[in-house]
């Protein structure tokens, strides 16, 4: 458990919290004879330039903030139907949603428009409920909020904590709430509400408890929520997951399920993309340069395929890599310097992001955030991009990528 709070910086302004939270499972280390008989296959993907195709499409899917107004990105909706943010102004701070274009849609005003944060959000299929977290205070074990927003009026407050644990990453999906909170002890519970119509007279119900252990925010998989977590004798961790239809725990798929002591899982589903730590590259289907050699490596599992393989490692893309996201054939990442995306369709990967910033894929929809100027202050200008992901060309393949 990572118990050291974190500064969030208030003039960072183009990533949402990371995913992982301040408390997250950790692992003894294991010994040789428990670690993989196999090492993962190579093939590595090849680096282009951005092509001025993504460039311009981008550029027209920028987001303009109200006149006077800051915005971060917080979370971008399928398709790109939807957008959350923070929109700050000096005096206030709001969480917003902005649909189809509109103008943003206030979700709630913070009391305090300096500490308070705006973490993560998420939106139902329909559009009318919106769940989102907000951080009470500047660092990351600080008190947090977690709200639920009825389009057609009405919100009410689902959970507040002060235990440190994950930080809320609501998940909606079929009518509730699912998220993760610390109980105490290094442990938290994934809790899951419905999204009652507030005001309707009734009673709201108590969330659910559903799980509980030394576990990460959990995630959307496609019918599945998974999430990371420690086995019972804290050696190693694993993915875990539970059906959203039957609120059971659910089997993964084979080469998912045997998976130990991997980072930042992401899926949509169908494509699965976590972080490993590297191995030699003697094994390397194509030879390729920075494939192996024991730098964190980017690695991709797609239904269909008979094992996962390893897509990408080294400096400075593969360096500090997490926040992974996935929408179909694109997946993105940030570094500590900038973010990428990556196109299986081509097996290329470029830099999406000039410095910094942020890149979220996510069903059809890609959100690029970072700032204009070089400066990360809270004088720096912010650029918002949210485009249509899946009407982008493929990544072209460089000439000489094996």
């Amino acid at each position: 458990m990572l118990g050291s709070a974190l500064l969030v910086s208030a003039g960072l302004g183009c990533s949402p919290a990371d995913r992982s939270g301040p408390a997250q499972p950790t692992a003894a280390p294991v010994s040789s004879s428990s670690a993989p008989a196999r090492p993962t296959p190579v093939r590595a993907a090849c680096r282009t330039p951005l092509p001025e195709s993504w460039r311009a499409a981008l550029d027209a899917g920028e987001f303009r903030a109200p006149r006077g107004q800051r915005a971060v990105l917080t979370e971008v909706g399928p398709r790109a139907r939807w957008t959350v943010v923070q929109l700050s102004d000096g005096q206030s701070r709001r969480a917003a949603v902005v649909e189809d274009a509109e103008a943003p849609r206030t979700l709630l005003t913070f009391a305090d428009p300096v500490e308070h944060q705006l973490l993560a959000a998420d939106v139902s299929a329909d559009g009318r409920w919106t769940a989102f977290a907000v951080l009470e205070g500047r660092t990351l074990d600080s008190p947090w909020s977690l709200y639920v927003q009825d389009a057609e009026g009405g919100m009410r407050r689902l959970a507040r904590s002060a235990v440190p644990g994950p930080l809320p990453q609501p998940v909606v999906r079929d009518g509730a709430v699912f998220w993760a909170q610390g109980t105490g002890r290094g442990r938290a519970t994934i809790f899951t509400s419905p999204v009652r119509p507030p005001g309707s007279g009734d009673t709201a119900p108590a969330p659910r408890a559903l799980h509980s252990g030394v576990i990460e925010a959990p995630f959307a998989a496609g019918g599945l929520l998974a999430w990371r977590e420690a086995s019972a004798d804290g050696r190693s961790t694993k993915l875990s997951a539970l059906s959203f239809a039957t609120l059971r725990p659910a089997g993964l798929p084979g080469p998912v399920a045997a998976l130990r002591d991997l980072r930042s899982p992401a899926s949509d589903g169908t494509t699965w993309a976590w972080v490993e730590d590297g191995a030699d590259s003697a094994d390397s289907a194509d030879g390729a340069d920075g494939a192996g050699g024991g730098d964190p490596r980017l690695v991709v599992w797609r239904q269909g395929q008979p094992a996962p393989v390893a897509r990408l490692s080294g400096a400075p893309a593969a360096e500090g890599l997490d926040q992974l996201r996935i929408s179909g054939e694109l997946i993105t990442w940030r570094t500590p310097e900038a973010a990428y995306a990556l196109d299986l369709r081509s097996s290329a990967y470029t830099r999406i992001t000039p410095r910094y910033g942020y890149a979220q894929a996510r069903a059809g929809a890609l959100a690029v955030a970072y700032h204009k100027d070089r400066a990360k202050g809270p004088d720096a200008r912010t650029v918002i991009q949210v485009v249509r992901a899946d009407r982008l060309p493929r990544l072209p393949t460089p000439r000489d990528c094996g």
